[in-house]
């Protein structure tokens, strides 16, 4: 498949501290912006395959262990972000793609920025949006979503959930909510057990870990795919044999289809 390239954005006017990233903080009127990229599919969770572009915000309060996107959390490479406005990054989305389309807003973690006014933009113009977070953190602009995935973070991400904001993140009132969980070992597979036991009303997604992510300045490493496909094949049965038919399990297909790159 081919898709537009990333397109050109403007330089960054302002520079944020460290603990201001993880607190979401700064000026309101400008997002923190790493790349925005497609047209091009969604390549895991509950819209695998769906045409999309991505909108990836730089900053998050996370630092996970096997993060696939450290371009965009750590702040070592905020110089690489981009300070645009709700309407500079609106204009990029509509230059790379027409709607109907599905608007993916990625990071990071992007709901440590004020998104409302974009996806307000995006929607009076017939797009959807869709969103995957951690659900460390609750923004009243949820009920203006069409999918909000909550992906909490396993053990394996040495991260811990605080599951009273969790909560508030599941009574947002997206239009549709759903769970998505990296699970790499057994440990995991507990935990998400429990996620899924405690929203019972929710559709999960299991996800095989990726263990060998990209470092942030190259995209050409290589994947171990034949330990990503043996770990699915190890959570498949795992599942099956625990009786868990309710999970969705689901691979990373960009990954699959092309690697650690970056762009599609």
């Amino acid at each position: 498949m081919t898709c537009s390239p990333p397109v050109s954005l403007p330089p960054m006017r302002d520079s944020l501290s460290a603990s201001e990233e993880s607190r979401g903080c700064g000026n309101d009127q400008a997002l923190r912006i790493a790349e925005i990229f497609g047209p091009t599919i969604q390549g895991e969770g509950a819209l695998i395959g769906v045409p999309t572009v991505f909108v990836r915000t730089g900053g998050c309060d996370f630092r996970c262990s096997w993060c696939d996107s450290l371009h965009a959390v750590l702040s070592e490479y905020r110089h690489t972000w981009r300070a645009m406005s709700a309407e500079a990054v609106w204009a990029q989305v509509r230059r790379l793609a027409p709607a109907p389309l599905t608007v993916t807003l990625s990071g990071g973690n992007p709901a440590t920025q004020n998104l409302g006014p974009l996806i307000a933009l995006g929607a009076a113009e017939g797009y959807r949006f869709a969103i995957e977070t951690q659900g460390s953190v609750v923004q009243d602009w949820f009920a203006a979503l069409d999918l909000l995935t909550l992906s909490p973070k396993p053990p394996s991400s040495g991260m811990e959930t605080d599951l009273a904001v969790l909560d508030a993140c599941v009574a947002a009132g997206a239009a549709r909510t759903v769970l998505k969980i990296v699970v790499f070992d057994e440990a995991d597979y507990a935990y998400a057990r429990e996620i899924a036991a405690r929203y019972p009303a929710l559709e999960t997604y299991l996800q095989p870990g990726n263990h060998t992510p990209p470092p942030p300045d190259d995209d050409t490493a290589t994947v171990d795919m034949d330990g990503i496909n043996t770990r699915m094949e190890w959570l498949i049965d795992r599942a099956l044999d625990d009786g868990w038919y309710g999970a969705t399990i689901l691979p990373q297909l960009h990954v699959a289809i092309w690697g650690n790159k970056r762009g599609v």
